[in-house]
């Protein structure tokens, strides 16, 4: 009941804005729940008992306000992968940002999609929980009177594929810590479930899969994102094209893939139109890509099926094939570099997204963030940028900066990597300039595939290669429709080169979105401050319900655990007063959706 009336209070305090920007509200649980999604029972990450978590459905400009209680037996974060978060870093869900949401509490998110369209997921974002589950997706819709550049699709389809440990998280951590790799995984999910029996000697009985049921003659929007640990996933549709429209807010060139790398964080949107016959069902797949030795993976491939309404019967014969490109290393990238933005396209605001012309802005600041192998730093398996192993400090970042803690970070990250120096750990972050314009070039000299992502940010993609970057490798970059984008795909042995204008004060991260190498360290965080800020029209002030942790504990107001409350989070939402609480404050607040 407290924390029910906690959330009551929220949506009064609110009441405000009821002229303005609609309110959604959303009331997560977030508890361990069993399940077997690979035939092995073991303990996942659930919202309100569900895995996945439920798809945020919003619009462009809402407001959005996440109620949270962490029901698991350590700290949590939510972060939102691709949401921006205009002036307001205190909702990143980060631990460089914000204090961990201790067991037993509860703490409410609340921000605005500004001015953003697209597809995006949320996931946890401490101590590799996203390997146990925790995500959904997040659909930020355009306004009624922003013109989409397709026609209105008859469904909208949320599809997380991921690889999957039969391992829970704090056994992955485990082997993390012991210096250990975490080898292949035991599987790739479709919507947190195993593959269809397509084989019966790769696929034992037994595992539930997912069904996409659609109708013939239609286009469905099929939002895809790659929530896993560490493996690149190529996905496909059996005997399907698919039409790529979006990718993580940007409108993109239209064109039809039959299949699509899709990396560790990215996110893609594309019409599909049920245009074959139905005798049978059809696969969608989801295989492991950029591993050493494919055949070896194949036990490790998700498997749905797309079932028409006047389906013949069960899919049946062998998948679809990936791409045949075993001895061409260059067909992914140039599958990657034909993405890319459609100039004349609208996107949450009514000017044409190529209005932004990118090529014409001066550099200010270039840094060449060069990842490596993991290396051994004072005993510990660790992962670095340009040699430097971030460990997340006690005191957040911005926390220590609101309240001028001093001696938590340092200033002074190369913006190249140092020769001969040795690598060590440290909490040396990115001194951005306000409103300058900075050019990040990520060089993967590790042997396997990387994603990097910006949080706070779309960075438009304007190179990428094989070898090492160069100064002459800005002769090859793209100068006119690079994708704007949060997430990006290094390829071993490779380079990938994004510019991204600093207008959203803060202090923002960067990291590897492979788990395991952002759990050893490969991450950083990029400080962008308005040095002309007296008010908070550049950034929003800290908010009223902050946690406070490290040197800034004495602040922080206790509450109590709710399992040593009478009644559970859920009980309380059940009871009938509770119920007349909620409407009564909906009713006298207005303009709010209540969130399943």
């Amino acid at each position: 009941m407290r924390r029910l009336l906690a959330l009551v209070a929220t949506l009064l305090a609110l009441r405000p804005a009821v002229a303005t920007d609609p309110y959604a509200l959303f009331d997560w649980d977030v508890s361990y729940v069993t399940a077997a999604p690979l035939g092995v029972k073991q303990q996942v990450i659930g919202i309100n008992g569900k895995f996945p978590g439920p798809v945020v459905n919003i619009t462009t400009n809402w407001n959005v306000v996440v109620n949270v209680l962490n029901d698991l037996d350590e700290p949590l974060l939510i972060t939102w992968n691709g949401i921006q978060h205009r002036k307001n870093c205190w909702q990143d869900g980060v631990l460089g940002t914000n204090c961990p949401i201790p067991s037993g509490w509860n703490w409410t998110y609340e921000f605005q999609v500004k001015d953003q369209i697209g597809s995006f997921f949320y996931f946890p974002s401490t101590g590799l929980q996203r390997a146990a589950g925790g995500f959904g997706g997040i659909v930020v819709n355009n306004r009624d009177v922003i013109a989409v550049p397709f026609g209105r699709p008859d469904g909208d389809i949320t599809i997380l594929i991921g690889d999957w440990y039969n391992k829970n998280h704090t056994d992955l951590r485990k082997m993390l810590d012991e210096g250990k790799d975490l080898g292949m995984p035991d599987g790739v999910l479709i919507n947190g479930k195993g593959p269809y029996r397509y084989n019966d000697s790769l696929v034992p009985a037994g595992i539930e899969y997912e069904t996409f049921n659609v109708h013939p003659g239609r286009t469905y929007r099929i939002r895809v994102h790659n929530v896993g640990t560490s493996t690149s996933l190529n996905f496909r549709i059996q005997a399907h094209n698919m039409l790529l429209v979006e990718t993580e807010g940007s409108y993109t060139t239209q064109q039809n893939y039959t299949n699509l790398d899709i990396h560790v964080g990215q996110s893609y949107s594309f019409l599909v139109t049920t245009d074959q016959n139905a005798s049978s069902d059809y696969y969608a797949v989801a295989s492991a890509r950029q591993v050493a030795n494919e055949s070896l993976w194949r036990h490790v491939t998700g498997v749905a099926v797309l079932r028409y309404s006047n389906s013949g019967g069960p899919a049946s014969g062998p998948l679809p094939d990936p791409p045949q490109d075993q001895d061409d290393r260059s067909f992914s990238m140039n599958q990657a570099r034909s993405v890319r933005w459609n100039l004349s396209a609208g996107a949450a605001r009514p000017n044409p997204q190529g209005s932004f012309r990118y090529s014409s802005i001066n550099v200010t600041q270039a840094y060449l963030l060069r990842g490596t192998a993991p290396v051994t730093i004072g005993n510990r398996r660790r992962a670095a940028l340009n040699g430097l192993s971030f460990s997340p400090p006690e005191t957040p970042l911005r926390l220590a900066d609101a309240y001028g803690v001093k001696g938590v970070y340092t200033l002074d990250f190369p913006d190249r990597p140092k020769q001969g120096a040795p690598p060590r750990v440290g909490r040396s972050i990115i001194n951005g300039t306000y409103r300058g314009f900075m050019e990040l070039i990520f060089q993967n000299n590790d042997t396997r595939m990387q994603s990097y992502h910006m949080d706070g940010y779309a960075f438009f993609v304007v190179g990428m290669d094989y070898g090492e970057w160069t100064e002459d490798s800005r002769g090859t970059y793209n100068k006119g429709d690079g994708v704007a984008r949060s997430t990006i795909q290094v390829y071993p042995g490779a380079w990938a080169a994004v510019l991204v204008s600093l207008d959203n004060v803060g202090i923002w991260n960067v990291r590897s979105e492979n788990l395991d190498s952002w759990y050893l360290g490969q991450e950083v965080y990029v400080r962008v401050v308005n040095p002309e800020e007296t008010s908070n029209k550049t950034e929003a002030s800290i908010p009223d319900n902050a946690l406070y942790c490290g040197q800034l504990h004495k602040y922080q107001k206790e509450q109590t655990p709710h399992h040593k409350m009478g009644m559970s989070g859920a009980a309380a939402r059940s009871t009938p007063a509770a119920r007349r609480l909620i409407l009564t404050a909906l009713l006298l607040v207005g303009s709010f959706v209540l969130a399943p």
